[in-house]
């Protein structure tokens, strides 16, 4: 019976252990601001979460901006909006051809594209509202993202983008190495502790 308990032990810490190494980390990444014509385009928004210990009430609402010529300042359309988990799509120019692609936490709140065309080329913004309930008030906070957009005929060759990929599989490599380690280190000390467990048990016996 006391070796099924101190397996049920063991099983426990090392399941604690890889659960607090695999915490999702959220890391507010820039988005593209190429497009190719016809395709797909994601416009991505990250927003991270200051605490993560309240659930806040999130809104999500897209502009767009046309590229205009000189100093004429172009008209801002409201494009998308996102609230209570339902996204829907606003603006005439955009009808049909955006769709949500953010995360169950909501804090990716990008979408995307379809369809791309050169008249989709210019800035839009991302505004998120979020409101934190507390038992006597709703503070709320409130950011906003800009991406300037280009259209082209064809993908450009970005070397950026293959460094980023080495560098991927670089960190992918080494987190997975120190979940190796973290696992062993947890492993040993509980059995160190069984056995000092066990010598205390003959010591007493």
């Amino acid at each position: 019976m006391v070796t099924l308990y101190r397996g049920y032990l063991q099983t426990l810490v090392l399941l604690a252990c890889v659960v607090h190494l695999s915490r999702p980390v959220c890391v507010e990444v820039p988005s593209d601001t190429e497009a190719v014509l016809g395709k797909s385009m994601r416009l991505t928004c990250i927003s991270c979460m200051k605490r993560e210990e309240v659930k806040p009430k999130t809104r999500v609402d897209w502009y767009y901006m046309p590229k205009t010529e000189g100093n004429i300042k172009p008209e801002k359309t409201h494009i998308y909006k996102y609230e209570e988990d339902k996204g829907t799509d606003v603006g005439e120019q955009f009808k049909g051809r955006l769709i949500w692609d953010g995360s169950q936490d909501l804090q990716d709140l990008s979408i995307w594209i379809f369809n791309v065309s050169y008249n989709d080329s210019g800035v839009y913004e991302c505004h998120v509202l979020r409101e934190f309930e507390f038992d006597f008030f709703t503070p709320s906070f409130s950011i906003m993202r800009n991406i300037s957009l280009n259209v082209r005929e064809r993908a450009s060759a970005d070397p950026t983008a293959i460094y980023s990929e080495i560098m991927m599989y670089v960190l992918l490599v080494f987190l997975t190495f120190w979940l190796l380690v973290e696992m062993v280190y947890c492993y040993r000390k509980i059995s160190r502790s069984d056995d000092q467990a066990q010598d205390t048990a003959s010591f007493i016996s």
